[in-house]
């Protein structure tokens, strides 16, 4: 049988087709995390009007650039080129349902404004170069915000300085494999004030020379001897 050229390319179209198809079926998902934030929900409120709803963040600006470009809920761009990874949290990836609220929440807070970055001193950078810092608008930190809405998951990989569980409240996603995670120093003594250190707010405890413990804030500190 002769293959004319129109068979050809019949042949590659189809090829095409069905690779395409398959990069849709295997589209990376993260970890999975998704909700159902309705991307709606923060259209008819001001930048401000989130704000207000926050406290001030005990991290601290260390650096400060223009926020040039929002790729995800949990990535952003800045005018010196630095790429900027939300440390503590995780937002759904594109084509995910949830992505395009979290996105769209960042832009609202974020977008052609000047953000301060508390970058984590334990881990500057993660394995694809971005900076791993918690982002502050206005004194508030972004990273606790998207998890208070409902927007992101933590997502806690040490080392790191800071302890995504003390941003979170009873309506965060917390995913399965971190629930029983727990930080101890084996080297630790007793303190005055007790054993452990409990944070009402994570619902989770440290011995009491642990870093972790040490950062919990006071107005979350519960103590225990045993």
């Amino acid at each position: 049988m002769k293959i004319s050229k129109r068979h050809i390319i019949s042949l590659l179209i189809i090829s095409i087709i069905a690779l395409g198809a398959i990069s849709v079926a295997s589209a990376y998902t993260g970890t999975g995390f998704t909700h159902n934030v309705p991307s709606s929900k923060y259209y008819d409120l001001s930048a401000s009007d989130i704000l207000n709803k926050y406290s001030d963040t005990d991290c601290k600006v260390e650096e400060t650039g223009v926020c040039t470009e929002v790729v995800d809920g949990d990535t952003i761009y800045l005018d010196n080129g630095k790429k900027v990874r939300f440390v503590g949290v995780n937002t759904p990836e594109r084509g995910v349902e949830g992505y395009i609220a979290s996105k769209n929440f960042v832009r609202k807070l974020c977008l052609n404004k000047e953000v301060g970055l508390d970058i984590d001193n334990a881990k500057h950078n993660d394995k694809y170069g971005r900076t791993l810092a918690v982002v502050i608008v206005d004194g508030k930190s972004v990273n606790e915000m998207l998890l208070k809405e409902g927007l992101a998951e933590v997502m806690y990989i040490p080392p790191s300085e800071f302890y995504p569980y003390n941003w979170a409240d009873s309506s965060t996603h917390i995913p399965n494999s971190l629930n029983t995670i727990t930080h101890t120093n084996s080297d630790s003594s007793s303190s005055d004030s007790g054993s452990y250190i409990g944070n009402s707010n994570s619902g989770k405890f440290h011995e009491s020379t642990c870093k972790w413990g040490q950062k919990t804030a006071e107005h979350n500190r519960v103590y225990f001897d045993s």
